[in-house]
């Protein structure tokens, strides 16, 4: 049901290793200085503004945690579900989570369509 981690490694990359737990929309850590009064300059890290979500994916009739950048929320709520979200965005965006629920939506819908073209032909017949 799962893909594997080597089939996930060939469709994305990411060196931030811990956008590859969730949905971050592309959002990595970023690097700056602390510059006080004395001018000395320290290096200091940024990182993105991590919520944990659940969605309710209408494919899987299910509620799907995941934590999500705030950025990925927006998008989210744009394109109206996790569900249109994960099939409509790019496989650099998602990350091995987000290419995870894009399989698992996929394969649920296939089963629900394939589920409708029986009952459409039990019905005829």
């Amino acid at each position: 049901m799962f893909p594997s981690t080597t089939l996930l490694k060939e469709i994305v990359s990411m060196p931030f290793k811990r956008s590859q737990l969730g949905l971050f929309h592309g959002k990595t850590k970023q690097y700056g200085n602390n510059v006080p009064f004395s001018k000395k300059k320290t290096r200091r890290t940024w990182l993105p503004n991590i919520q944990n979500k659940r969605f309710f994916s209408d494919a899987m009739q299910n509620f799907v945690q995941v934590k999500v950048s705030t950025r990925a929320l927006k998008t989210i709520k744009k394109y109206g579900g996790i569900d249109q979200y994960v099939l409509k965005t790019k496989a650099e965006l998602l990350g091995w989570e987000g290419m995870r629920i894009r399989v698992m939506v996929r394969e649920q819908l296939e089963t629900n369509a394939r589920a409708a073209e029986n009952t459409v032909a039990q019905a005829s017949s």
